[in-house]
């Protein structure tokens, strides 16, 4: 029965914590925006189809793209020349 009692009061620090974390992390609302709009999304979208399918060419070179984080970076590209809600490029 003692066994019993610790683990609730196990549960209880946990679940107090995870509130305290909670609470800590609500200042920064203004960062819940969303970085990208549903324009990009579905442009992304596209592009990880046509990966998917391995019809994905790149843009210059006309070769066939193999990895998934370029066929991101092709979506939002072409999302932000059509004026999609991105942010800009990293570098």
């Amino acid at each position: 029965m003692a066994t019993a009692h610790k683990k609730s009061s196990s549960h209880s620090r946990s679940s107090s914590s995870s509130s305290h974390r909670s609470s800590s992390s609500s200042p920064k609302k203004s960062s819940s925006r969303r970085k990208y709009g549903p324009k990009a999304q579905s442009s992304v979208e596209r592009e990880m189809h046509e990966f998917k399918r391995g019809k994905l060419k790149s843009g210059r070179s006309g070769k066939k793209v193999t990895n998934p984080k370029q066929a991101i970076a092709i979506g939002l590209s072409e999302a932000r020349r059509s004026g999609a809600k991105a942010p800009p490029p990293k570098s």
